[in-house]
């Protein structure tokens, strides 16, 4: 008898960080996201961050540098908004925040698409992407040839 396989999809996602109370303020305030468990233990710091009490984000401060781009492993993380409004929401609050952004305002994923969003990184320089499948008509893409997310 087989037994049916469950479709995967992502759980939770963990980042290394150089300094986990950075990095905990940078996601909890620019981002929303509240604080589930956290470990302050010498040589075993770490939070669990989530949305209405979902495990979304897990930061292990581990790293003893920033985010390398061209090393294997992460490329980027993106988290979805429910419409392109909220997107400009968080695209004002992370101004606010000084928060550089890799392209002007909302983009596109590519040429003609309706999927889109802001691009920007956390303070150890890890990639992030907060978009939306539609509403993004209209919006310049950054370069023809390739989607947007892959080269930031």
């Amino acid at each position: 008898m087989t037994t049916a396989i469950s479709t995967l999809r992502t759980g939770h996602v963990g980042l290394n960080v150089t300094d986990l109370e950075r990095s905990l303020g940078f996601y909890r305030d620019a981002l929303g996201f509240q604080v589930l468990g956290e470990g302050k233990g010498e040589g075993r710091r770490f939070a669990f961050l989530g949305q209405d009490g979902e495990l979304v984000l897990t930061l292990w401060q581990q790293a003893e540098g920033a985010y390398v781009p061209a090393a294997a492993g992460l490329h980027h993380l993106a988290f979805s908004a429910g419409a392109i409004e909220e997107v400009r929401e968080y695209e004002e609050r992370l101004r606010g925040l000084g928060v550089e952004f890799a392209y002007e305002g909302v983009v596109a994923h590519r040429e003609g698409s309706a999927s889109g969003g802001i691009f920007f990184h956390d303070p150890d320089g890890t990639r992030l992407e907060i978009s939306v499948p539609t509403g993004a008509e209209g919006a310049p893409a950054p370069a023809e040839s390739a989607p947007t997310c892959g080269f930031f």
